[in-house]
């Protein structure tokens, strides 16, 4: 029940400018992890397009994962080959034969699936190349063409679209048409047929939504980016993680290997147990973050593996031979330029090639994840970090201290940045919602005149993982701290981004999805809030309970003014399990709004959980209320309120 008197008073000092912190402290951070990528965000809907699956992805996976050789009449076979490679980085492709003519069918399910919509339109593009018709031994051939049918089918053989297309030449030829399939399914199957005697190879085959977000080109899927989109994220970290620097020195993420045509890249094995493309590639990140209006963050290995690699337990990183290193920068300098270059350099020519002649404007860059604070890191690290300074002064460098908010790494990763005196710290921590509770203060007392601090990934982990009211509300209470301290800590973002129904390696993540739905977590609601309700000075706010009062101290608050639009914006997050009133004050100068905006997100259960069952278990509430220079403001149970109040 709610008291009749206020609980705490609550006063901000309303009549001067504050302190001005970082307006760009909310954003995100995407790694290829629980299928994110391939499957996920990537929009393509073929699995193992290009046959580069193998057992390093996944033990019992092979080149033909996905793919299924159906003999509705007549006699084929379906074989690997990689004689004559499409490109060096994609060595293998598929040899499709017929022996006895009929009706021979390679069939891709997709990722469980391939979900299409009646009315929509879908792009398919399929390399092949002409071998042989009649017998592959034959002295005299019959013809010099081979025709094939791509179809959409529903799983029991319901033809939903059809293309027909021949195989006319020896050489690796890029058939492309569209689909438009008859009806909706969730789960159909691209079905390629040959019919006449002969053989003919193929690679690359895709199948994209015509509607991609914002249109791209080898875009990204529709509505799982409109839903990222709608964070209004101030920046991006990508492509980790871990995956950066990899199960071993071959399993870098080399950013060179993830630009150009879709086909000459590079595809690997997925740290996490799977496969990346990367057709989700450099060019693909740069293009999103300036679609979200979003700062990209790229990280790049600092020339280290992961101290995990090869099932180590924590002692297996490897370091790239200091013979490499200058090679190596070579690449970064060379990432700035492919970046930051104008149309007419060498890399900023292959940007400009992909379709985006003016820069991206790079202005940040992530140097190691989580490593080992070993000699091997320090040697490394010290030559990459005073190279680039010395070349690209205007980049900002972010060093890293570890996987804990203590600990050996924690300690020597900032000891060692302080000595090279680094930008930025990345710091990572996965704790209860208890911790983040408990150390409301963590930021208070760190040294203004050293680094500033990125908060790369965090997250509350309730009971079993769970992506509950009370972890989020633990978040919110700890991005009132950040906001406090947004002169020290610039970017914080919470990990992981996504994850795919049955296909994931990580709990809790920010938002879940299937084939054909997204599921946004109570986090992400706390996210975006504090993202559409950022401000540049943070307010000196004075909370105090009174001295009869026998509620408990279970608030955290901030008070921030936006000066773009002179609107302040109060956030009060309540672990309290009964309402309470809160005196509120404005001190120092004179209030002229008399209604405010208020947003509440509240349950009377804090382990509720937004799931794939219950996707609106929790939703923000919006309403106006009276205000004046001092009156009463009632906090629900479990609960975060905004209040803003516009500058008249």
């Amino acid at each position: 029940m709610l008291s009749a008197q206020p609980a705490f008073d609550l006063v901000i000092d309303t009549g001067s400018p504050g302190k001005a912190i970082s307006r760009d402290l909310v954003g995100i951070f995407f790694e290829d992890l629980n299928y994110a990528a391939d499957g996920g965000l990537y929009a393509e809907l073929i699995q193992n397009r290009s046959f580069e699956y193998g057992p390093l992805d996944h033990t019992d996976w092979n080149s033909f994962t996905s793919w299924d050789l159906v003999a509705r009449s007549g006699k084929g076979s379906l074989v690997l080959d990689g004689a004559f490679p499409l490109h060096p980085n994609n060595p293998h492709y598929a040899v499709l034969e017929v022996t006895q003519p009929g009706e021979i069918a390679m069939v891709n399910a997709g990722f469980d699936g391939i979900p299409v919509q009646a009315g929509e339109k879908y792009d398919l593009t399929v390399f092949t190349r002409y071998l042989y018709t009649g017998g592959r031994w034959d002295a005299k051939k019959s013809s010099d063409t081979l025709p094939l049918i791509a179809r959409l089918e529903t799983r029991e053989g319901v033809v939903l679209a059809e293309i027909s297309f021949t195989v006319t030449t020896p050489d690796w030829t890029r058939f492309s048409a569209s689909f438009a399939p008859s009806a909706s399914c969730v789960d159909a199957r691209l079905v390629l047929i040959a019919r006449d005697r002969g053989g003919f190879a193929v690679d690359e085959v895709s199948l994209f939504p015509k509607n991609t977000f914002k249109g791209r080109a080898n875009g990204l899927r529709a509505d799982l980016a409109q839903t990222i989109a709608d964070l209004k994220p101030r920046f991006m970290r990508f492509p980790g993680g871990c995956l950066v620097h990899g199960n071993g020195l071959p399993n870098f993420y080399r950013w060179k290997d993830t630009i150009g045509p879709v086909e000459q890249r590079r595809h690997q094995s997925n740290l996490w147990g799977y496969h990346q493309s990367v057709g989700l590639g450099y060019y693909e990140f740069f293009q999103f973050c300036e679609d979200l209006g979003a700062l990209p963050l790229p990280v790049v290995p600092a020339a280290v593996s992961c101290q995990n690699s090869g099932h180590t337990g924590g002692t297996g990183q490897q370091c790239l031979p200091l013979a490499d290193l200058p090679a190596y920068i070579q690449d970064l300098c060379d990432l700035i330029e492919w970046a930051n270059g104008p149309a007419s350099s060498p890399w900023g020519a292959k940007r400009a090639a992909a379709g985006h002649p003016a820069p991206f404007g790079l202005k940040l860059l992530g140097v190691g994840n989580e490593d080992h604070i070993t000699p091997g890191f320090r040697e490394r690290f010290r030559i990459i970090h005073d190279a680039l300074r010395e070349k690209h002064p205007e980049i900002t460098l972010i060093g890293t201290a570890g996987p804990a908010p203590d600990g050996e790494d924690f300690e020597q990763g900032w000891k060692f940045a302080n000595e090279l005196k680094v930008a930025m710290v990345d710091e990572h921590y996965y704790k209860s919602p208890q911790w983040f509770w408990d150390n409301l203060a963590r930021y208070d007392a760190y040294d203004r005149t050293k680094s500033k601090v990125y908060l790369g990934e965090y997250a509350a982990h309730d009971n079993k993982r769970r992506t509950t009211l009370r972890a989020a509300l633990a978040e919110a209470a700890y991005l009132t701290s950040l906001e406090r301290n947004g002169d020290i800590v610039t970017f914080a973002s919470y990990a992981p981004l996504l994850a795919k129904r049955g296909h994931t390696q990580w709990n809790p993540n920010l938002i879940y999805f299937t084939n054909t739905g997204v599921f946004p977590t109570i986090s992400y609601q706390v996210q975006r809030l504090f993202a559409l309700n950022a401000g540049d000075h943070v307010l000196a706010t004075s909370l105090k309970s009174r001295p009869e009062s026998t509620a408990p101290a279970d608030l955290a608050v901030s008070s921030v003014r936006d000066s773009h639009t002179g609107d302040l914006i109060l956030k009060v997050v309540s672990a309290a399990s009964e309402p309470l009133l809160v005196h509120l004050v404005f001190k120092g100068a004179t209030i002229l709004a008399t209604t405010g905006s208020l947003t509440v997100l509240t349950a009377t259960d804090p382990s509720v959980s937004s799931d794939f069952d219950h996707p609106d278990a929790v939703l923000p509430a919006q309403s106006t209320i009276p205000v004046s220079a001092a009156f009463d403001l009632r906090v629900p149970p479990h609960s975060l309120t905004i209040l803003r109040l516009a500058n008249p």
